[in-house]
C-alpha cells in the first residue's frame, strides 16, 4: 500500500472518532428555555422545567439533542404514551394536571427540540 493511501486511510479513520456528542446544555440555558407560546410556557415551568431542566433529575434534559434524538426516533405517539402513562422515574401525565393532548404533543416537541426557536426569559 503506497504511503498516500495509507495517510487517505488513517485520516478518514480519525475522523469518524471526533464525532462525540455535543455537551448538554448548560444550567444557565437550562434555565432560561421555555416555549415560545405563553400558554405553554406557563405550563412547562408548573410541572415539566423542574425535571427536564434539571440535570441531577435523570429526566432528558431540555433540547439536548443526544438524549432526545433515540427517544425521539421512537416516534411522537410512544413518547406521548410514555408522558400520558409514566416511565420510568415519570410520573403519568408528568404531573401536569391542565394539560391536553395537545399540549403534551407541543410540550414534547418543545423539550425534544422539534418545535419552532424557543425563547428565554
Amino acid at each position: 500500500m503506497s504511503a498516500s493511501i495509507l495517510l487517505a486511510v488513517m485520516a478518514g479513520g480519525l475522523s469518524a472518532c471526533d464525532k462525540a456528542p455535543a455537551p448538554p446544555p448548560s444550567a444557565e440555558t437550562l434555565a432560561a428555555l421555555r416555549p415560545a407560546d405563553q400558554r405553554l410556557a406557563g405550563l412547562y415551568e408548573a410541572s415539566c422545567k423542574a425535571c427536564h431542566a434539571n440535570p441531577d433529575s435523570g429526566a432528558p434534559l431540555v433540547t439536548y439533542a443526544a438524549v432526545w434524538a433515540p427517544r425521539w426516533a421512537k416516534g411522537p405517539d410512544t413518547l406521548l404514551k410514555h408522558t400520558l402513562e409514566g416511565f420510568n422515574g415519570m410520573p403519568a401525565g408528568g404531573q401536569c394536571f391542565s394539560c391536553t393532548a395537545d399540549d403534551y404533543q407541543s410540550l414534547i416537541r418543545f423539550m425534544a427540540g422539534q418545535a419552532p426557536a424557543a425563547k428565554t426569559n
